[in-house]
């Protein structure tokens, strides 16, 4: 075989490889973002992470826990799993409950919570990069609540996993 077109062919396949890295790390560094956004999240909040998979059998288990789905209540009639009580936080905490609590009280959540400060509780959202879970977490926390869960997942790897959803959309 010709030199030079073993040469040109090696050439070839090391630029693809390299621009296919440099995709990849592209979205290497995106993932990244995203993981440490979470994981600074964790460390604010002081609640634990949960996987769909992990709250998929505590629900089948039918463990003693409260599901709190943190949409506005538009995108809660969309698709919540069975059993969520849907209490909407924003996305970008603000750290005033007004604006934080999408118009509702802190005696509604605390309701919505239950009166055992040690019960496990289980907060999602949308997806994880949607921080509503997050804040949902955070003011839980902050009103003595201590046995918190997060599925940053949310919904979307929820439906994405296959599991069973309600919609009120007819």
């Amino acid at each position: 075989m010709n030199k030079s077109f073993v040469a040109a062919i090696t050439l070839m396949t090391s630029l693809s490889s390299a621009a296919l890295a440099g995709n990849s790390l592209l979205l290497e560094t995106a993932t990244e973002a995203v993981a440490l956004k979470v994981a600074n999240e964790v460390m604010q909040g002081g609640y634990k992470l949960l996987s769909v998979a992990d709250m998929k059998k505590m629900i089948d288990a039918k463990e003693d826990m409260v599901l709190i789905d943190a949409h506005p209540p538009e995108e809660f009639v969309l698709a919540y799993i069975d059993g969520a009580t849907n209490f909407g936080f924003q996305s970008n905490r603000n750290g005033k409950w007004e604006e934080d609590a999408l118009g509702k009280t802190q005696e509604a959540y605390r309701k919505a919570l239950g009166p055992d400060l040690n019960k496990k509780i289980v907060i999602y959202c949308g997806f994880v990069k949607c921080g509503r879970s997050h804040n949902a977490a955070l003011w839980a926390k902050q009103m003595g609540y201590t046995n918190l869960y997060r599925v940053p997942g949310g919904i979307s790897a929820w439906m994405d996993a296959g599991y069973p959803y309600k919609t009120q959309i007819k």
